[in-house]
């Protein structure tokens, strides 16, 4: 995945890569390597924050909350807020693409609206979005391979 600079993460990237989750962690690390070394600006929002944390709060996991606030601040991952125009802009786009939901249709505003040149995501619905260009995390390992 290169050429981009501003690459948007939705949340899936973020488990399989905090959680070493197996299926996609290898892909994740390097995706994150990358941004990392080519001192990209990487985004994401409190959407994520807000899914990516509930199991933790819910099992009482201090330390994996405490992990993840650690990870964005280390990548310096900007978190946009989410905010009327955002929302604006999603509903929008839930307007044109009937079967998104409310909050990956937010993720995808603040994508867009942030100026993000890519969304990595592993939600295969999301690759119908023509405003930023989707790249699946599953797909991720085969186009880093000719990188």
């Amino acid at each position: 995945m290169t050429g981009y600079r501003r690459p948007f993460v939705d949340t899936a990237p973020f488990i399989y890569y905090l959680e070493k989750r197996p299926q996609f962690y290898e892909e994740a690390r390097s995706f994150f390597s990358k941004c990392i070394n080519g001192n990209m600006q990487t985004v994401s929002s409190a959407v994520t924050v807000e899914e990516y944390l509930v199991h933790p709060y819910r099992e009482g996991r201090r330390d994996v909350i405490d992990n993840f606030y650690g990870f964005i601040r280390a990548v310096n991952i900007e978190i946009v807020e989410i905010d009327r125009e955002i929302a604006d802009r999603a509903a929008e786009i839930r307007a044109r693409y009937p079967g998104f939901k409310g909050m990956d249709a937010l993720q995808l505003a603040c994508a867009a609206l942030s100026g993000c040149d890519v969304i990595l995501t592993n939600d295969r619905q999301l690759m119908q979005f023509a405003e930023v260009p989707c790249v699946m995390l599953a797909d991720l390992g085969r186009s880093t391979e000719a990188d």
